[in-house]
């Protein structure tokens, strides 16, 4: 049997094969709320054949959606409506799901991606005053509110929130970002982190804010729940966060009962130099990976089966997560099934779409 086809568990939670979904905003929610576009689009991916599907960044309070048409979980209404959602999914697909939550700091308040994302100030319309751990703004946005104590830890209890609204609303997997420039990902780097007080200067200051916010989601979470991290392995920019530090991070939240490490990169600052190629972030989550017991999640410009069942057969990492390629390619598992001749179990409405030559694919 191929790698990538081969069962396995994150924690608790026994997965078909070695396929995720990653968190891919779609910008298309109303006050946080799931949409007609959600349901078919997560329907979409659950009958893609990949066995995780996580939903996109889900923001713990309303300023921390990276637009105003972000979904949310800070209240029960949301939560309700995601509990429906993967209801109605669960009748189609066996997949399981996982929900990201997430505060996008002093990259929020901006327009949509296809309007051209730029930011959006406090006093205009679908805008907002952003935080961040110091007063200290992304590229033109916005200069943003350092939070003080009380506010951090007012941050830290939103997080919890949402994700015990996460485990009521029945999601298998439960994922705290800390990439791609956001909020948590501002507190541990130099570059976008210069307080002096006990959140900043020193690794472990710097650090403390996500351990503590992982540390009471887990002990808030039940244990049947994985609970992962996405973290940006390296800010691509001198002085910034970097894989040792990633590395030591990585230890500390093992320790404190982490279920997995999802690897990508940059996104903090837009004097980042990343050197775009197929599987340039596989190192950073192979160098991870050679230094913890738990899964970890390699994601980035992997488009082809050979190449993924390579990724996982050499030990580079337990998990692929193709993002922007399955949706361009949503049935991207049948193919990869297809190349690396295994069995896939497709909706029996789907069954018939095979050629005559491909119909030992389906299970």
């Amino acid at each position: 049997m191929s790698r990538l086809f081969s069962p396995a568990s994150i924690s608790q939670v026994s997965l078909k094969n070695r396929i995720i979904v990653p968190p891919m905003c779609q910008y298309s929610a109303e006050n946080g709320m799931p949409t007609a576009w959600h349901n078919a689009h997560y329907t979409n991916l659950a009958l893609s054949g990949a066995s995780l599907v996580i939903v996109e960044a889900s923001a713990v309070v309303p300023e921390g959606r990276i637009t105003y048409k972000d979904l949310g979980l800070w209240n029960d209404e949301q939560m309700v409506a995601m509990q429906k959602m993967l209801n109605d999914i669960r009748h189609f697909s066996d997949a399981r799901f996982g929900v990201q939550i997430a505060h996008a700091g002093r990259k929020a308040s901006t327009e949509l991606p296809w309007l051209g994302g730029n930011s959006i100030q406090p006093t205009q319309p679908n805008g907002w005053q952003t935080v961040a751990p110091s007063a200290i703004a992304f590229g033109e946005n916005a200069i943003p509110h350092a939070l003080t104590i009380d506010e951090i830890l007012q941050v830290k209890q939103q997080f919890i929130d949402a994700a015990i609204r996460a485990e009521k609303a029945g999601f298998d997997v439960i994922e705290i970002h800390a990439a791609h420039g956001y909020l948590l990902h501002e507190f541990l780097s130099p570059i976008s982190n210069l307080r002096q007080d006990e959140y900043g200067g020193n690794f472990e200051n710097r650090s403390r804010f996500l351990v503590n916010i992982f540390h009471e989601i887990r002990e808030a979470i039940n244990p049947n729940i994985a609970v992962g991290v996405r973290i940006s392995a390296t800010d691509w920019i001198d002085n910034g966060w970097d894989v040792p530090e990633s590395i030591e991070l990585t230890e500390r939240l093992e320790d404190l009962g982490c279920d997995y490490i999802h690897v990508s990169s940059g996104g903090l600052s837009s004097k980042q130099q990343i050197p775009l190629s197929p599987n340039y972030q596989v190192p950073l989550a192979q160098a991870i990976h050679e230094q913890s017991m738990m899964p970890v999640i390699a994601v980035g410009l992997i488009t082809e089966p050979l190449q993924a069942e390579a990724i996982l057969a050499t030990h580079q990492a337990d998990f692929v997560a193709i993002g922007r390629g399955i949706l361009f390619e949503p049935r991207w598992p049948w193919r990869a099934a297809s190349e690396l001749n295994e069995q896939i179990d497709v909706a029996p409405q789907y069954r018939r779409c095979a050629p005559h030559q491909f119909k030992h694919l389906f299970k």
